[in-house]
């Protein structure tokens, strides 16, 4: 990591709709503590699956910010990592079930669009799943790219498909 890189805050939105959808959230964060120290952290909420095949089980969503230095494609291989280690396999079928997702949101006012990272995530503006767990960290972040912060974003979405506080 270069000396010299600044600090930014870095966020992440996490989800698991197989297994024991708590636990492997929970283990995604303690991951995540391990790598970049102190996280804040979001309400869990249970979600109704989006752009996914029918029948598919509900998720578990929350968002998770850090603050490092870290490039960004460092972050997105580590994310990828802990995937794969929690069990995540990919069969090519968008919006399949899954273990455990990581989704890279932002990385301070970092842009990019590659084949492997697209900063800010392209969706996150839309899905209520990723706002209103946002909203809990900091409800005036304002995403790059994007002039309304999260709280109005997520106010201007129509109410389903619902996104529900999960009881710990």
């Amino acid at each position: 990591m270069n000396a010299s890189a600044a600090m930014r805050r870095v966020g992440f939105s996490l989800g698991s709709n197989l297994g024991d959808r708590l636990a492997t959230l929970e283990r995604v964060c303690d991951h995540l503590a391990d790598l970049f120290g102190a996280l804040r952290l979001s309400q869990v909420y249970e979600t109704e699956p989006v752009g996914c095949p029918p029948g598919s089980p509900a998720y578990l969503n929350a968002c998770v910010e850090v603050e490092t230095a870290m490039p960004a494609q460092e972050i997105l291989q580590l994310c990828l990592r802990i995937e794969q280690e929690l069990g995540r396999t990919r069969s090519g079928t968008y919006g399949e079930a899954r273990t455990c997702d990581i989704d890279l949101l932002y990385c301070g006012t970092e842009t990019c669009a590659t084949a492997e990272l697209t900063l800010p995530h392209p969706r996150a503006h839309e899905r209520a799943f990723v706002l209103r767990p946002l909203c809990d960290i900091d409800p005036a972040l304002v995403l790059p790219g994007q002039r309304q912060t999260v709280a109005e974003l997520l106010a201007a979405l129509p109410a389903t498909p619902a996104v529900t506080p999960f009881p710990l």
